[in-house]
């Protein structure tokens, strides 16, 4: 039997029991909770300054590609950027050097024809855009104005920036539509189409790219060993090579026979015609990838054979692909020809439009 006791205080009433309490409404507002004496109390102020450092880290603000680039314009101190790329792989990024030369620089008409991977690029982004190229260091730059030294790039520079490390360009022989057209494909099988005024133009443009991705484009990682049977390219690194000309050209020749002889034992053993089609669109991905190494690298070797560096410093073939033309914004307007203007006569006036037969006139 339990035993109940009533206390009254203060016109409140109690009831208390051996076995529970039991507390009117205002007492369960007023009371505390039971706190266990290990737990102690955080200092507020502590915690709310460890929130608003973390809100200040998460609620930073990005900054932009173009925000490493030289700024002079606000009176502070010239900065570079060592990077240009937004992907969190850092050998997928185009390394920026702004101390780099100048090789080659024009006016470029560009047009997407394959994105990475060589996905095809969708209809509304293959339109013809013409540029001012800067083939600058191991970057392909495509601005909209005229290169100026002192001037820093835009991001929109940067983002229309192309690296041509481990890069082939050679003669679009396949489009017909315009001419004048070389077809460059990039590291990460990017393709893209340039037009130029001349052929003699486009063949310099052709050199000094693949020069400059003979010279400077990395040796490649050593290939990744899995159990899995898909194909999958191996990735480039985007750095500049660190070997003289000669170790270059000793690792352009070995890759060179290493990919001879895998493109050999690939196709020694074609895929039956039983087999599913999605390994024979692995088979022919292989061996279009090896053909197209097999193919950059000679040009390499053959590069490097003549004097890569040599070639670089040569301006033979941009002088004979340059055509003087009057039109053209990069020359200069002292040189352009001084017209006179002819007073006539109104008798002198002739009216070239053609005559169209009269209303009485017949028509024979």
């Amino acid at each position: 039997m339990i035993g109940v006791n009533s206390v009254q205080s203060a016109s409140k009433v109690r009831v208390r029991t051996s076995g529970s309490v039991k507390y009117s409404r205002e007492d369960s507002i007023r009371r505390q909770s039971h706190r266990s004496k290990s737990m102690k109390i955080s200092n507020s102020s502590e915690f709310s300054a460890k929130e608003n450092k973390n809100w200040i880290v998460f609620g930073s603000k990005k900054k932009s590609p173009s925000e490493g680039t030289d700024e002079k314009a606000n009176g502070t101190h010239p900065k570079t950027i060592s990077r240009i790329g937004s992907t969190t792989n850092p050998f997928l990024d185009i390394p920026h050097d702004p101390n780099a030369a100048v090789y080659k620089s024009g006016f470029l008409a560009r047009k997407i024809h394959a994105d990475m991977d060589g996905k095809k690029t969708p209809r509304g982004k293959r339109g013809w855009k013409t540029f001012y190229a800067v083939l600058k260091g191991t970057v392909l730059y495509l601005q909209k104005d005229e290169y100026k030294p002192e001037k820093a790039l835009s991001e929109e520079d940067l983002k229309n920036a192309v690296s041509v490390h481990h890069a082939l360009a050679s003669k679009a022989t396949d489009y017909e539509k315009k001419p004048n057209v070389f077809k460059l494909k990039t590291a990460d099988w990017r393709v893209l189409l340039f037009q130029t005024q001349s052929p003699e133009e486009m063949q310099g443009w052709i050199n000094k790219i693949n020069c400059v991705a003979a010279v400077f484009s990395a040796p490649p990682f050593p290939a990744a060993i899995g159990s899995q049977k898909k194909f999958s390219r191996p990735l480039l690194p985007a750095t500049t090579t660190k070997l003289s000309q000669e170790e270059q050209l000793k690792s352009h020749e070995n890759k060179l026979k290493q990919i001879t002889t895998e493109l050999a034992e690939h196709r020694s053993y074609p895929p039956d015609k039983k087999v599913k089609a999605k390994d024979v669109d692995e088979y022919k991905l292989k061996d279009h990838y090896l053909e197209f190494e097999k193919t950059r690298y000679e040009i390499y070797v053959s590069i490097l054979k003549e004097g890569g560096k040599e070639l670089l410093s040569n301006d033979e073939s941009d002088a004979a692909g340059l055509k003087k033309s009057h039109s053209s914004p990069s020359l200069n307007p002292d040189t352009s020809p001084i017209t006179a203007k002819v007073k006539r006569n109104v008798s002198e006036r002739k009216d070239h439009r053609p005559e169209t037969p009269s209303i009485k006139q017949k028509v024979t």
